[in-house]
């Protein structure tokens, strides 16, 4: 390998929106809201599940758990975009670049993966309900969420190794204001069967695999609900998995859409690449929050009381 592709003095390019260049500044506030917005709604749920007793229970650690990797992604891509769109900064360092891509990566597959748990805690809470308190105790709590961070970390890290043995030779420009692993192995210069044969692994074992274990739990919830004798227990029952079912789909579909731009949409204009992995980082992370917010109860009431205390309102000191 070459002085210059050595991963002490390679750099890449990082771009922000193709074709706005000289409105990056303006383009830039609808993200930076976002930012703010994913932060505060998140924290918002995190600090409402700790400070109320009420909320210590399975399925609110497991929201815990998707407020924080929300928070991981969110974070993960606030190094490099107001450089990008501010300061006009473009490159970044290899090793920056092999981080970032690592903690966005990684983030979006514990957020796949607490999905998958939170459908496992909604089909024992609604098929097994009295064995609910004894199966999800907070120790099996706490092994899940080391599962999930090894599961997470882990996986990644032959990918990583196999990026710093790779030779850069092509134009180094990114397509995001970001690093992404798909957008960095474009531009390597040698074969690259065998990162994408892992990458293609990791995507059958998080990516694919997940969501089918995620639809086989919901055909097993809907069987037994529809088992159920009144309509008010089979809503009731329903409605607790409403806030999830939105969580999954508004992960997933972009997640979906941005890996068949990268690997087939070769001729799509690069801007819907750009729209597409922004849609992907930045929208669940918005919407979680406000979702459950609104879908759950014990979630709403607990930000309302919240709200109370920090402004001094009448109910301060209430519990959801």
């Amino acid at each position: 390998m070459s002085p210059q592709n050595s991963s002490d003095a390679l750099a890449f390019l990082l771009v922000g929106i193709p074709g706005l260049a000289d409105l990056q500044r303006w383009v830039s506030i609808p993200f930076f809201l976002m930012y703010l917005l994913a932060v505060l709604g998140n924290c918002t749920i995190l600090l409402v599940v700790r400070t109320y007793p009420r909320l210590h229970e399975p399925m609110y650690y497991f929201l815990s758990m998707l407020a924080t990797t929300d928070l991981g992604l969110t974070l993960s891509t606030l190094p490099t975009m107001p450089q990008v769109f501010w300061f006009n900064a473009m490159e970044i360092s290899f090793p920056v670049c092999l981080l970032q891509m690592f903690c966005i990566h990684a983030f979006s597959f514990m957020e796949s993966s607490v999905l998958l748990a939170m459908a496992f805690d909604r089909y024992v809470a609604i098929c097994y309900p009295l064995r609910y308190s004894a199966i999800l105790t907070p120790a099996t709590i706490a092994k899940v969420a080391l599962g999930i961070v090894c599961r997470c970390t882990l996986t990644l890290l032959p990918l990583i190794c196999l990026l710093t043995r790779m030779p850069f030779c092509r134009s180094h420009v990114l397509s995001h204001s970001y690093c992404l692993h798909q957008d960095i192995i474009r531009l390597a210069c040698t074969d690259t069967t065998l990162n994408s044969l892992y990458g293609l692994t990791l995507v059958l074992l998080i990516v694919i695999l997940d969501p089918v274990l995620i639809t086989v739990s919901y055909i097993m919830i809907i069987k037994s609900v529809l088992g159920t004798a009144s309509r008010e227990e089979r809503a009731k029952a329903l409605n607790t998995c409403v806030s999830h079912f939105s969580a999954v789909l508004i992960f997933y579909v972009p997640m979906v859409g941005l890996s068949i731009i990268h690997r087939y949409g070769k001729t799509a204009a690069p801007i819907s690449r750009v729209l597409m992995a922004n849609i992907y980082l930045f929208i669940p992370p918005v919407l979680n929050p406000i979702i459950y917010s609104l879908q759950t109860k014990h979630i709403r009431k607990g930000v309302t009381r919240l709200l109370c205390q920090r402004l001094a309102w009448p109910g301060r000191g209430q519990q959801p």
